[in-house]
C-alpha cells in the first residue's frame, strides 16, 4: 500500500487543478457574459443639465438605442465643473457597459489644456462610441438691444472694452472659444460667464446679466423665432441647410472662425472590448434611424454616426485645432 501524501501537498495540488480549471472556463464564461449583455436597464451620463442639448441627444438616441437592445435606458444629469464632473463619472462608473454617456468638446478634449489637473485623463479612461451630431454655433443679440447685424455688434464691442459679457455652457467650450477667437480676431475684449448649461447661459442673456452670446440652435432658435432674440451668424464654415438663412461669420466679414458644437458617445475604456461593439452598434443604428434623424434634426443637429475609430480622430483634431487659441489666451477652466 502506497504511504499517504504529505497534506501540504494534497492542498497545494488541489488548489492548483482549482486555478487551471477557473482560466480554462474563465474565457468561455466571459463570453457568455457578453452574449446575455444587456441583462438589466442602462444608464446614460450627461455632464450637462437638463433641456442642454446633451441631454436632448441622449434622450432621443438612447430611446432608440433602448429599444434595439432590448433594455430601458435611464438618463442621469450629472452638471458642474465645465463637464468635468459627469464625464468622469463616465469613466470612474462600473466598466459592466451598463453605464455609459454623452459629452462635448470642454471634458472630452479641451479640458486637457484648461486644467492643471483632472480627475480622469480623456484619451485613456474613455472609449469613443460615436460622434452623434454636430450643431453649429449661432451668434445672437437680445432684441431689444436694437444690433440687427454683425458689424453692429462689432463696433459696440470695440467702443465700449470690458462692458459687455458673453456665456457659454462652459469654459473650453465651442460656445466660449468661438467668441474668444472673434474677440482677438476684432481686436476687443469682453467677459466670458460660464453656466452649467446652454438653457442657463440663455437665461442671463435675455436676464440681461450677458449681452450677446454663441449657444447652440436648439437653445436660441425658439427666441429668435419669438421675436426675443436676433441671430446674427452661425460659426459653421457653411451655412447650416438647417438655418438657411443665417450667414456664416465669413460671409458678414469675418474669416477663419469655425466651431461646431459637436456631441458624442463614450464609455469607460475598462468595459470589455465585445461589449463596448455592442453598445456603440445600438448608438450608431439608433441615430441612423429615420425617426431619430428627423428627431434630431428638428432639434437643428446634424446626425454623423460616426465609427468609434473615426470619432477618436476627430477629437485629435479638435486638440490641434483649438489648443494653440487656448494656449495663447491663457485659459484656464472654472
Amino acid at each position: 500500500m502506497p504511504k499517504s501524501l504529505p497534506l501540504a501537498l494534497v492542498r497545494h495540488a488541489a488548489a492548483r487543478a482549482l486555478i487551471l480549471g477557473l482560466a480554462a472556463t474563465t474565457p468561455l464564461a466571459a463570453a457568455q457574459a457578453a452574449d446575455t449583455w444587456p441583462a438589466q436597464p442602462l444608464k446614460a451620463i450627461v455632464p450637462f443639465g437638463p433641456g442642454s442639448s446633451p441631454d436632448q441627444v441622449a434622450r432621443i438616441v438612447g430611446e432608440k438605442a433602448g429599444a434595439i437592445l432590448g433594455q430601458t435606458i435611464v438618463i442621469e444629469n450629472k452638471p458642474g465643473a465645465s463637464g468635468n464632473i459627469g464625464t468622469f463619472a463616465i469613466a470612474n462608473a462600473k466598466p459592466d457597459g451598463y453605464t455609459f454617456g454623452v459629452s462635448i468638446t470642454g471634458p472630452l478634449v479641451n479640458n486637457t489644456l484648461l486644467f492643471d489637473k483632472l480627475p480622469y485623463a480623456p484619451a485613456t479612461d474613455l472609449s469613443p462610441l460615436t460622434l452623434a451630431v454636430h450643431q453649429p454655433n449661432v451668434l445672437v443679440v437680445p432684441a431689444s438691444a436694437g444690433i440687427g447685424n454683425v458689424d453692429q455688434l462689432l463696433d459696440a464691442l470695440k467702443r465700449n472694452p470690458d462692458k459687455y459679457n458673453f456665456p457659454s455652457p462652459g469654459a473650453g467650450t465651442v460656445s466660449h472659444l468661438a467668441v474668444e477667437l472673434l474677440l482677438q480676431q476684432i481686436g476687443a475684449r469682453a467677459t466670458h460667464v460660464p453656466y452649467p448649461s446652454s438653457p442657463a447661459a440663455l437665461t442671463s442673456l435675455l436676464s440681461g446679466d450677458t449681452q450677446f452670446a454663441a449657444l447652440p440652435p436648439i437653445a436660441v432658435m425658439p427666441m429668435v423665432k419669438d421675436g426675443r432674440l436676433k441671430a446674427l451668424a452661425v460659426t459653421s464654415s457653411k451655412r447650416s441647410a438647417l438655418l438657411p438663412d443665417i450667414p456664416t461669420l465669413a460671409e458678414v466679414g469675418v474669416p477663419g472662425i469655425e466651431g461646431s458644437a459637436w456631441i458624442g458617445f463614450v464609455v469607460s475604456s475598462k468595459v470589455p472590448a465585445d461589449i463596448q461593439k455592442k453598445l456603440s452598434d445600438a448608438l450608431i443604428q439608433a441615430i441612423r434611424d429615420p425617426e431619430v434623424t428627423k428627431r434630431l434634426q428638428a432639434q437643428f443637429m446634424d446626425p454623423v454616426a460616426s465609427t468609434p475609430a473615426e470619432f477618436r480622430t476627430y477629437m485629435d483634431d479638435e486638440l490641434t485645432r483649438w489648443a494653440p487659441l487656448i494656449k495663447k489666451l491663457g485659459i484656464k477652466g472654472q
